[in-house]
């Protein structure tokens, strides 16, 4: 397979959510994103400064579908294997529902799962080949 010259790896994903309001302050206040465009109140736009993440507000029944059938999980890369044990246990402390706890891998990475208002998985992910790089 040929590499495409200029891609920079996935640094985007677009969520449908129940209730964008809910889900902004999830990711501001959960996970420090920052809001970077907010277009309209059904939308809004967020980054933690090397990625970004659109939040797009739709019914809950096709919230519920499209999450169950399209997404297993979306990650977050963690700088060490301590800050994710860090994290779990901050999150805990607000209340965020984690889905499975703390584990080390097979292959030396560490994580652990947790979900956000409407039931999306976010793993929070120490992987030693991707962690250890910078992004400029």
């Amino acid at each position: 397979m040929t590499r495409i010259t200029g891609l920079n790896g996935m640094r985007h994903i677009a969520l449908k959510v129940r209730d964008v309001a809910r889900s902004k302050s999830f990711y501001q206040d959960t996970l420090g994103m920052k809001v970077v465009w907010e277009p309209d109140p059904q939308n809004v736009y967020l980054s933690s400064g090397c990625d970004n993440i659109a939040l797009h507000e739709v019914s809950e029944n096709f919230a519920m579908s499209a999450v169950e059938r399209q997404l297993d999980h979306l990650g977050f890369v963690v700088e060490t294997i301590e800050r994710v044990k860090e994290l779990e246990q901050e999150f805990q402390a607000k209340g965020v529902k984690i889905v499975h706890p703390f584990k080390i891998h097979r292959d030396g990475s560490a994580s652990f799962y947790c979900a956000d208002p409407d039931g999306i998985v976010i793993q929070m992910l120490y992987e030693p080949q991707l962690s250890s790089q910078r992004i400029s």
